[in-house]
């Protein structure tokens, strides 16, 4: 049995009619594993309605957890403003993160599944994070941690996350590349159950800087941080990024590397869309999340696919699972 905590994301967007989506095939098929989800009652009541819910729920004031029902807890009824950023919003979606995390610290629940969060809605409320990943690192005070992409035909990683283009270069070290790899090393055999993951990195300029002629990056930080690493790690490039992902070089690794946002994420939801999930790699935590965001234009329309969603919580379950194995082994040896 996993045990597993959902939150209901920012209200006004499509995170909680995913969540009841996802909830009614749980419950559809056996379930062995103990659903808890965090939301305002009054914005849960809305979408069981609106979705034609007709699964088992609890509402849960003293933590005795069902394995036959969904276990709601329930924040206080909040406004709801569909389609669009609110304070009110912003300050839901973070209480109910905080809510779960408190949740896996007192050991109520193994993995923790988050609903898309609204940057703006955050800004509103003066909640001072970019997104989850920061979030919940900073819940951990850890400083080792990355945002991965996961699907069956492609396992992505970023160097950097939410930080503006201009500001990339200057973030890019040997330091941070070297550790970022050794998190994706760790992360490919403990988490996804590869036993000797192959490593590609890619570069940060067109053509990866083409000798020095089109940037220095490649040769003065990323090529020699990646030689650095070949004894111990099974990881090569720079990669010309457009060839790499062109080529379909993507298919011969394991797992990817790219130094910003959307060098990795525009291949990964042309190719993944609706089927990637997202997952905060390096922390304690095990924490998943469908790969798109708050989808304003059709919240509360019934219209949004919780497919991602629903990959989500699959892959919180395969790397609890993962994790318990190695856990095992070690006990055994």
């Amino acid at each position: 049995m996993t045990r597993v905590v959902f939150t209901c994301g920012d209200i006004n967007g499509i995170g909680p009619e995913i969540s009841l989506k996802v909830f009614s095939k749980i419950f559809e098929k056996k379930n062995f594993n103990q659903i808890i989800f965090i939301c305002p009652k009054n914005v849960f009541e809305f979408y069981y309605k609106l979705t034609k819910s007709s699964f088992k729920f609890q509402v849960i004031t003293n933590h005795s957890f069902s394995l036959t029902s969904l276990n709601l807890i329930p924040l206080p009824d909040a406004k709801m403003e569909l389609g669009k950023p609110s304070l009110v919003s912003g300050e839901v979606s973070f209480d109910s993160i905080n809510k779960a995390l408190n949740i896996i610290k007192q050991n109520k629940a193994d993995v923790l599944v988050t609903a898309p969060i609204s940057k703006e809605s955050f800004k509103l409320a003066r909640i001072n994070f970019p997104g989850h990943t920061e979030l919940l690192a900073k819940s951990e005070n850890s400083k080792d941690f990355m945002m991965l992409f996961l699907s069956e035909k492609i396992k992505a990683g970023l160097l950097t996350i939410h930080s503006p283009i201009s500001k990339v270069p200057e973030l890019i070290t040997k330091e941070k590349i070297v550790n970022t790899i050794k998190i994706l090393n760790l992360t490919a055999k403990n988490d996804l159950g590869i036993s000797n993951p192959n490593i590609a990195v890619l570069g940060l300029n067109p053509h990866a800087g083409e000798n020095g002629l089109i940037g220095k990056e490649e040769l003065k930080i990323i090529g020699p941080a990646i030689g650095s690493l070949k004894d111990k790690i099974d990881v090569q490039g720079p990669f010309v990024p457009d060839a790499f992902w062109g080529n379909k070089h993507f298919t011969k690794f394991d797992m990817i590397l790219g130094m910003y946002h959307d060098q990795v994420l525009i291949p990964f939801k042309l190719l993944n869309f609706s089927k990637g999930v997202n997952f905060t790699a390096g922390l304690k935590l095990i924490r998943t999340s469908p790969d798109h965001g708050t989808a304003f234009d059709i919240a509360g329309k019934n219209l949004a696919d919780e497919s991602s969603l629903m990959q989500a919580y699959k892959y919180g379950i395969a790397i609890n699972n993962n994790r318990k194995k190695l856990l095992a082994i070690k006990k055994i040896n």
